[in-house]
């Protein structure tokens, strides 16, 4: 049985960040057999988080965010080829040119598209841009370069404020159009959300908050756009930042469970078929994924976080090629960060599973911060704002289900001292942005009704 998985035919739809690294994991853990890669972009894998900082600031340009490879993972690359099906049956990746790939074992990373702006004439509009692709991040920071009088963002979430913030680093006057109540308030709660509104308009923002915009305007170009608070802002840039779409339309009729959270899988990436049943040859990972964990009440998680996508791949790699026994889930804690406005964002956990929060050390007014959530008495998130260090013994609280408030321990006075807040983490619907960590239940997200044959 060890040799079989060591061989036979591996096919991973996904040119991203975890395919790539799936890929050489996959060679690490030696497997030998045949490896195809298909990508429907034109490019090998990049990394996307420069796009929205180094790229837009003109420190870096989009040709030079290329991932370097660890090593070579000896595959056949099918790139700028898209995959429309799988053929669970017959075990094959129907692709776009009207060829098919056989395949033994399955790795699902398509990763996440920009949602775009809902109008199609709209968003046609010269002027107007989305985030996603190394075309975006290119068109975008030539359009910034040339010096608009005005630049629109809409949504608030961690995308929309970096533009927002690589903006005024350039001089570029900036509105931000948020339908929730305060920027990133879906990704880290109300009490930090006053903070990160606070550093937006201190550095010049013009922060719209519980608005949506109604209307794009241009006669061929993009001039302005209406808000439903009646105003209307005048600008000759628009980026759309309303969250990410995950690429599972072409898993329509492959009987996975799939859908617009993402694909159900196990701890240990394997997914699942419409009807709960886990396969054993079709695998997902990173920001396409949604798995259980035990430490966030077994609910299914859906990140949008590079270390996850890394970390996740290799599970799913050494999986793909090792006996049950041997296969191991994936139970890392979740990490991000953001810089923006001069700040230093970085998180631990799902901070969108909490119900309290206490600041454990630092302060709002300092700018300077430790923030500590919890869910019915546990540990399961914290944020830190210039303050990373303390990052690892919460991780451990975290890990360990340490009680809330936690004890003195990073803290630089004591807890107790403080008195826990609400969480104050909005529904999602009221944002116009999704959290990069969002829990999604428990179940896939189709819904069927089993007919049993008559006895």
């Amino acid at each position: 049985m060890q040799g079989d998985l060591k061989d036979g035919r591996i096919v991973i739809v996904g040119a991203s960040l975890a395919g790539l690294r799936a890929a050489e994991a996959l060679r690490e853990e030696g497997f030998r057999g045949s490896l195809t890669v298909v990508g429907d972009e034109p490019h090998p894998p990049y990394d996307r988080p420069p796009l929205s900082k180094q790229v837009l600031l003109g420190q870096a340009t989009a040709e030079t965010t290329g991932l370097p490879m660890r090593r070579d993972p000896d595959a056949e690359w099918r790139l700028g080829v898209r995959a429309t099906g799988v053929d669970p049956l017959v075990k094959q990746v129907l692709l776009d040119d009207g060829e098919s790939l056989p395949y033994d074992r399955l790795l699902i990373t398509t990763g996440t598209r920009a949602r775009p702006w809902p109008n199609q004439d709209e968003s046609a509009l010269d002027g107007v841009f989305t985030l996603r692709t190394r075309e975006d991040g290119a068109g975008l920071a030539e359009r910034l370069a040339a010096g608009p009088e005005r630049v629109l963002v809409i949504g608030g979430g961690f995308t929309g404020s970096e533009i927002a913030s690589a903006c005024r680093e350039l001089g570029l006057a900036v509105t931000v159009a948020e339908r929730g109540p305060a920027p990133l308030v879906g990704a880290l709660g109300g009490t930090l959300a006053k903070l990160a509104a606070a550093m937006q308009r201190n550095h010049g923002v013009d922060l719209r908050t519980g608005v949506t915009v109604t209307a794009l305007h241009g006669n061929g170009s993009f001039t302005g756009a209406d808000l439903s608070d009646g105003s209307r802002v005048e600008a000759d840039v628009c980026v759309v930042a309303l969250g990410a779409i995950r690429n599972v339309e072409w898993l329509a009729d492959s009987g996975l469970a799939s859908g617009p959270r993402g694909i159900a899988c196990d701890a240990g990436c394997r997914a699942f078929n419409m009807y709960g049943i886990v396969t054993d040859d079709v695998f997902a990972a990173g920001d396409v994924s949604r798995f259980p964990h035990p430490l966030f009440g077994y609910q299914m998680l859906s990140l949008e976080h590079w270390g996850n996508a890394v970390e996740q791949a290799a599970v799913a790699a050494h999986n793909m090629v090792s006996p049950g026994p041997l296969r191991r889930p994936h139970l890392a804690i979740p990490t991000f960060w953001s810089t923006q406005f001069g700040l230093n964002i970085k998180s631990v956990g799902v901070p969108t599973y909490s119900d309290h929060v206490v600041i454990a050390q630092g302060s709002l007014e300092a700018r300077r911060l430790a923030m500590v959530y919890g869910y019915q008495g546990r540990v399961t998130a914290a944020v830190t704002v210039d303050m990373a260090k303390s990052l690892d013994y919460y991780r451990h609280l975290i890990e360990t289900a340490a009680p809330f408030p936690p004890p003195p321990g990073a803290a630089d006075r004591a807890i107790a001292a403080d008195v826990p807040l609400p969480s104050d983490v909005p529904d999602p619907s009221v944002l116009s942005h999704g959290p990069t960590v969002a829990l999604t239940g428990y179940l896939p997200d189709r819904r069927l009704t089993a007919v049993q044959p008559m006895r």
